[in-house]
Order: structure tokens, then C-alpha cells, then sequence
């Protein structure tokens, strides 16, 4: 008897998954892996997830602080006097850290930029991460604009500082004699509209009234996140240890990741050597000595967020801080022009 006729067409057959060819069942993997890991891209506008975090420390400390000075029986019991910014500087001291003459204010704080300055160049100069001319040379640029900040804020500002601008703005003086105060440290254009608190203090007076932003909150946040972005940026992406990137605009209006723009000898001569580098390894001799000065910033904000000024005052300090960290390091990710100047730690 004959077999029935079988259907014409091509014909059926079942494949089982396991008769795949192992690259074509990878290669759908693999691209279907890659569309469920990608991160979201962060808002160039803004800090980085990382970057928020270490920023949101500073004003945790001023309030912790704060609340410490306000349940510390010690330091309730001590007087505060608003024209030294301070409270009792005797025997009657709520602690060593509540004198103005402890050592580390006066060996630290006071010369705190110069500290900050050499431990930044330390590192550069001699972290392996750091290769070429074009980034110590941008690295340079940038701490020379974090230094102008410094000076116009607390030092000089086509005249007196903005600290001091701001004081007689806001409507405080110097208690002491007007004729009292040289022509020479008062300047050419009137006592009134330049007389800075280094005159005054040197008249034998006093500030009051007014509003005086910290210079110490200002000095300790702006010194130390500046080390946190020059160091942390470099040593995070050296060692692997930091997995965000920062979202950059690019001149066409393009949104992308700052390796986007890393130099070519960078990108392709060495990228791998600093992988498998333990943290502390890998921050050197200089990131090690920039992590120190940035934990004893940290250690003076906390005392005198504890010990010295208004909150007020401390939170103004904070905030024009944050403005310097922010035109440095967050404007330039938007401005190409900019960037290519002052360029981005770690690029």
C-alpha cells in the first residue's frame, strides 16, 4: 500500500534550543543584558549621586553642631560674646577647641590655604594618574581660580574683601574712634566705604553689627571639597573604585559622558594600570596627605560649627562656598568653551 502523499512546501522541522549555535544564543544575551544594566545618565546641571553625598556632610556637620552647642551644658553655661564671634576665651573655656589660640587654629586654620595649596601640588605632581602636561596644567588653571575665590572672598576685592564689603552693607562698623584709623589703612576714596576689619583690629576696635560671613566655614568647605574633587576624581577612576560618570554637554549639544573627551595618549597608553589598585594604594603619597588635610577641615568645621559664630553666619559661609564649587566644577560640564580651559579632574 502507498505511503500518503506528504504536503508540498519546505519542510517542518523542531529545532531544540541546544542545537543553537552557542554564538547566536551569546550574541542575544548579551545585547539583551546590555539594555537592562545601562545607568541613567546623570543631569549635567547637577552634582553626581557620589558627589551630593560627600556635599550634604558639610551642612550635616554645621547642624550637628549646632544642636551639640545647644545640649552641651558646658557650653551653655559658657558666655558667648558676639563681637569676638566667640565664647569665654579663659579658664572659663567650654573647651581647648573654643580658644581662638588653640594650635590647630592657629597652626592650621590660619594658614589653611597654604596647606590645601601644598598638598594639591603634592599630588599631582607625583601621582601616576596625573600624566600629562595638558591635565597638571589644567589642574593648575583650576586652583587658580578656587584661590581667586579665596582671595576676593576673605582677602581682597578691588579693595576690601567681600566678607568686609558685606559687613558694612549690611550695616555694621568699627567701634572705635573714626580719626583713629589711618588714611593709609582706610585708602584714598574714605573710611566709610573701604574701612576693612584689618584696620579696625589694628585701630584697637572692634566690628559690630552687621552681618560677618564665617570665613572659617567658607575656608574649610571650598579648601576641602576642592581636594575631594581634584583627588577623588583621580584616584576613583585610576583604581576603579568610582563607577558614575559626569554627564557633560558637548559643543553640538550633545549629552554624554565625561571620558567622552579624554585625551587619546591617556585613553590608550596605560588605561588599565591602575586596575586592582587598593584605594589606599592608590591615592599615593599626595592623595594621602591631601585625605589628611581634608579630615582635619572636616574636624575644624565640626568645632566650629560647636564653638565659634551664629548659625547664620555659618550658613552663609557654607552657601558662598558652594557657589565657588559650583562655578568650578559643575558650570564647565554645560560650557564646553569653559571646559576646555579650565577642563575636569580626572579627564
Amino acid at each position: 500500500m502507498d505511503s500518503p502523499p506528504q504536503p508540498s512546501g519546505p519542510s517542518r522541522r523542531h529545532v531544540s534550543p541546544s542545537s543553537l549555535s552557542p554564538s547566536s544564543q551569546t550574541v542575544h544575551i548579551s545585547s539583551s543584558t546590555t539594555t537592562r544594566t545601562a545607568p541613567p545618565r546623570n543631569n549635567p546641571l547637577l552634582p553626581t549621586p557620589t558627589e551630593l553625598a560627600l556635599l550634604s556632610i558639610y551642612p550635616l556637620l554645621l547642624i550637628f553642631g549646632t544642636f551639640f552647642a545647644v545640649l552641651s551644658p558646658d557650653v551653655q553655661s559658657s558666655t558667648y560674646n558676639p563681637l569676638t564671634q566667640s565664647h569665654d576665651q579663659g579658664s572659663l573655656s567650654p573647651s581647648y577647641f573654643a580658644r581662638k589660640n588653640n594650635l590647630f587654629n592657629v597652626l592650621f586654620v590660619k594658614r589653611g590655604w597654604g596647606w590645601i595649596t601644598f598638598s594639591f601640588f603634592l599630588f599631582i605632581f607625583t601621582h601616576p594618574a596625573v600624566r600629562t602636561s595638558a591635565q597638571k596644567s589644567r589642574a593648575t588653571i583650576r586652583w587658580a581660580v578656587v584661590t581667586a575665590w579665596w582671595v576676593f572672598v576673605t582677602q581682597w576685592f578691588f579693595g576690601p574683601a567681600i566678607i568686609d564689603r558685606g559687613f558694612r552693607f549690611t550695616g555694621g562698623k568699627c567701634q572705635v574712634k573714626m580719626a583713629e584709623i589711618s588714611e593709609k589703612d582706610a585708602g584714598d576714596v574714605g573710611v566709610k566705604e573701604v574701612f576693612t576689619a584689618a584696620a579696625c583690629k589694628s585701630a584697637g576696635g572692634r566690628w559690630s553689627g552687621g552681618h560677618d560671613i564665617s570665613g572659617h566655614v567658607f575656608l574649610l568647605v571650598l579648601g576641602s571639597c576642592f581636594l575631594l574633587q581634584e583627588v577623588g576624581w583621580v584616584v576613583g577612576r585610576w583604581v576603579r573604585f568610582v563607577r558614575e560618570e559626569r554627564a557633560v554637554v558637548m559643543a553640538d549639544g550633545a549629552v554624554k559622558g565625561a571620558t567622552a573627551e579624554v585625551e587619546r595618549e591617556v585613553r590608550y597608553q596605560g588605561e588599565d594600570v591602575g586596575r586592582g589598585t587598593g584605594v589606599m594604594e592608590g591615592l599615593g603619597h599626595g592623595g594621602k596627605v591631601a585625605v589628611g588635610v581634608v579630615g582635619l577641615c572636616a574636624w575644624m568645621l565640626l568645632m566650629t560649627a560647636i564653638y565659634f559664630h551664629t548659625w547664620f553666619e555659618k550658613l552663609t559661609g557654607l552657601l558662598v562656598a558652594l557657589t565657588a564649587l559650583y562655578t568650578t566644577y559643575i558650570l564647565p560640564r554645560n560650557v564646553p568653551a569653559l571646559r576646555s580651559i579650565i577642563g575636569l579632574p580626572g579627564i
